[in-house]
């Protein structure tokens, strides 16, 4: 089916929507539709509250209804799409995953998961709608992961060119926490779109030499990541920011006004909300050597049986009929370990996925874990040994790469929601935004 015919089925689809028996428009109604998606009255007006409710509790101020109602609308179309994306990928984040995400995120928060229940409630969620966001999140992370990762070289020389950076900053490792507001435009603009954009940015700088508050106008005008934020990209190091942002603030002091400046996804208006400096300090590198049993759940091991699988192995392990050595050779679906008996040998925590990284960090030496499950299926793990090492050198050079990975996947990102977002058949219907577009 052509593109054409597609959306003429989805706008028939939609008027039959409106055409039916206004009993069914009191439940609710679809402002957006997005491919083979709608957005829902009740999830716009849902977020439209979170950022209300953010706000009042750091004392910002926010824009008129409308421009704010438009920033959360782009938001949920873009995770409309990409959770579409998703499906057809058959990415999917299973109940477990999940329940361990937030009993991280209870922990992290120095919390209980009863307390986080209380302080979901208390900023009006209810815990399923919570559960949803959180696996939402998690499969956004993995998604943006799968789809941009490939799109990232880099080379040893880049690596080299940034630990040297590193070493010559010394002592001085300043962190800047750095507003932007993008006024996007097209690849290739004419004159009149330049024209426009241009005066637009000279309205905001102006308002903002008079004193107007920098997240109200990101929220009300942004069409950057960080819209509904403020702008706010949080701290950063001069190496971790986007390249247009380190050359742009490392000569500037807190409060400054930037801009506009030019970037291929249109004009940009920075400032500076905060710096903070530190002092470079010795690395100590936790090293762990585990030793694991990989399940995969199939058509013939189905979720429970894997879990329940495992849960057997670990009471024989404990009673000493059996050891976690011999299982794993026998019993392994991951061949690179199984051969040697499970044995990961010695890696950083950090080299693991995150929900396999997590539980070895909460392991005390000889303890074995209850069955788990991450991306790659369910695992047994046994933490046999962890040891520390000074590790400045090593580190600079793997927070080097981190930088540079983390500044390329930043750029990347943006550029392939863009791509993902042209590619798309996007209608608004909501009747609060009178032109029908965003």
């Amino acid at each position: 089916m052509n593109k054409r015919c597609k959306q003429l089925l989805i706008a028939a689809g939609v008027s039959l929507l409106s055409a039916t028996s206004q009993a069914a428009e009191l439940l609710d109604k679809v402002v957006a539709v997005v491919n083979q998606d709608v957005v829902l009255e009740s999830q716009l007006t849902g977020l439209v509250n979170q950022v209300k409710q953010s706000a009042r509790a750091a004392g910002q101020p926010l824009p008129e209804e409308q421009p704010l109602r438009r920033q959360a609308l782009e938001r949920l179309v873009l995770e409309s799409l990409q959770l579409q994306l998703a499906e057809r990928l058959g990415l999917r984040i299973t109940d477990t995953q999940l329940e361990q995400a937030i009993v991280n995120i209870a922990r992290s928060e120095g919390k209980t998961p009863e307390q986080l229940r209380a302080g979901i409630k208390a900023e009006g969620l209810t815990y399923a709608q919570f559960r949803e966001q959180v696996r939402n999140e998690i499969l956004l992370s993995e998604l943006a992961r799968n789809q941009v990762r490939r799109r990232i070289n880099i080379s040893d020389q880049e690596v080299k060119q940034v630990v040297q950076m590193i070493k010559e900053q010394g002592q001085n490792q300043t962190r800047y926490r750095v507003g932007n507001i993008l006024l996007p435009l097209p690849a290739n603009p004419d004159t009149e779109q330049l024209r426009q954009a241009s005066s637009q940015a000279e309205q905001l700088l102006s308002q903002l030499k008079q004193g107007a508050d920098f997240r109200k106008l990101a929220i009300a005008h942004s069409a950057g990541p960080k819209a509904l934020e403020g702008g706010d990209w949080g701290m950063l190091g001069i190496n971790e920011m986007p390249s247009l942002f380190s050359e742009a603030v490392k000569n500037n002091r807190k409060g400054d006004i930037i801009g506009p400046i030019r970037s291929g996804a249109g004009l940009h208006i920075l400032t500076i909300f905060d710096i903070q400096g530190s002092k470079a300090k010795t690395v100590q590198a936790v090293e762990v050597r585990a030793r694991h049993i990989l399940l995969k759940p199939s058509i013939i091991m189905s979720e429970e049986k894997a879990q329940s699988r495992l849960a057997g192995f670990a009471r024989s392990i404990r009673a000493g009929e059996a050891s976690m050595a011999k299982l794993a050779e026998q019993f392994s679906e991951d061949p690179g370990s199984a051969i040697n008996g499970g044995d990961l040998g010695w890696a950083a925590p950090e080299m693991y996925v995150s929900s396999f990284r997590d539980t070895v960090n909460q392991l005390e030496v000889g303890q074995l874990s209850a069955p788990f499950r991450s991306e790659h299926g369910w695992h047994l793990v046994q933490l046999e040994d962890k040891r520390v090492m000074d590790a400045t050198e090593q580190a600079t050079e793997q927070r080097a790469y981190q930088l540079i990975f983390n500044r390329r996947f930043t750029e990347e990102v943006q550029t392939w929601l863009d791509e993902l977002r042209d590619e798309a058949y996007i209608r608004i219907v909501d009747t609060h935004l009178s032109n029908g577009e965003l």
